[in-house]
């Protein structure tokens, strides 16, 4: 079971630790500051931070004890040719290591959706030019940023050069040989905010969230802009599945060995952005999205108006204990999961992310 969790807000980052009697707030750091994403590292241990300082831009901070923090790299882009403007990083939108082989790769995606790795730990980044140079990508547009992001980056355990990011907006983006080259393989979404003849289009997809299961590579599923998906072949096709009320939400999590077992937040969508009906519900399927339940115990079941963001949903390894926060600063964890909820905090910032640790 997890026993620590990160959880990064709009006003800092703070950790919570399983105890006896429940789960209790033990170390708070950068507070004040917005922590966009967080990272801890199963295969060394160190814990990462990325944050978002407005007109002085984001910064990337490592700790090897979750307590003390130090200032690594930020990743930035080349310096632009004679007369082109030169890009530069808003967010720090997603982080992930580079596989159990790779000890001190990292991958960080960005607003805009630009692709770094970095091979010593996050002290220097390079950008990932052959994705970012994409010639389709005058197409790739924002979701709910300006610009577009990429927000989740699956590594295949089984290859690590294998890659698949998700961009809103711009589908999904897989790598084979280690980012070199890239294929679009957002096949099977629909974007029903699109025109009619280009809803199909795999460039105007907008993917909330992209999750693997660990053990079962080839079976991901999707939190889109109009509903969910799962592939069964890796990613490279998509199929729609319907869940009870609401197919709209922005967070997802696989459980890490049944890849047929998958939670999700509904809500309404668009201009709305609430549970449905005011009523806060974990929606689980147990069975691949043939079925699901509609989890509230614990849960406020009316005059709810939490929403959670697309990295504010993780599941622990033992792959029943379970935590989400929401935009109005409610932390909940179910340690069966998601049968029954329990709430850890009502009075945090509003929540980017949460990860085990």
């Amino acid at each position: 079971m997890g026993s620590r969790l990160l959880v990064a807000t709009r006003k800092g980052l703070f950790t919570f630790e399983r105890a006896r009697g429940g789960w209790r707030p033990t170390a708070r750091a950068f507070l004040g500051d917005p922590v966009t994403m967080v990272l801890a590292d199963p295969r060394d241990g160190a814990c990462y931070a990325g944050l978002r300082h407005g007109h002085f831009g984001p910064k990337l901070h490592r700790s090897e004890d979750g307590v003390t923090w130090t200032e690594i790299g930020t990743p930035s882009f080349p310096e632009a040719a004679e007369g082109e403007e030169r890009p530069s990083v808003d967010t720090i939108w997603s982080l992930e290591h580079g596989g159990v082989d790779r000890p001190g790769v990292l991958w960080l995606g960005t607003v805009p959706g630009a692709l770094f790795r970095s091979e010593d730990r996050g002290d220097t980044w390079s950008l990932c030019e052959s994705l970012w140079n994409q010639p389709n990508r005058p197409n790739w547009f924002g979701g709910g940023y300006d610009k577009p992001g990429i927000h989740s980056i699956c590594v295949d355990p089984r290859d690590s050069r294998r890659l698949l990011v998700a961009v809103s907006c711009a589908g999904v983006w897989q790598t084979a040989d280690d980012g070199l080259t890239w294929e679009q393989t957002a096949h099977g979404m629909e974007a029903d905010y699109m025109p009619p003849e280009l809803a199909l289009d795999p460039d105007s997809q907008d993917p909330h969230r992209v999750v693997r299961c660990p053990v079962a590579p080839d079976r991901l599923w999707a939190q889109h802009h109009c509903g969910v998906f799962q592939s069964v072949n890796g990613g490279r096709q998509w199929t729609r599945v319907v869940l009870p009320g609401s197919s709209f939400g922005f967070a997802v999590a696989v459980h890490p060995r049944d890849p047929d077992t998958a939670w999700f937040v509904p809500a309404v969508k668009d201009e709305h952005r609430i549970p449905v009906d005011g009523r806060l519900v974990v929606a689980r399927t147990r069975d691949g999205g043939a079925t699901f339940d509609l989890l509230g115990d614990g849960l406020p079941q009316q005059d709810a108006y939490d929403l959670v963001y697309r990295h504010s949903l993780d599941v622990a390894e033992d792959g029943a204990t379970l935590a989400f926060g929401s935009t109005t600063g409610n932390l909940w964890i179910s340690e069966s999961s998601g049968e029954r909820w329990e709430i850890v905090s009502h009075h945090l910032p509003p929540v980017y992310a949460v990860r085990f640790a």
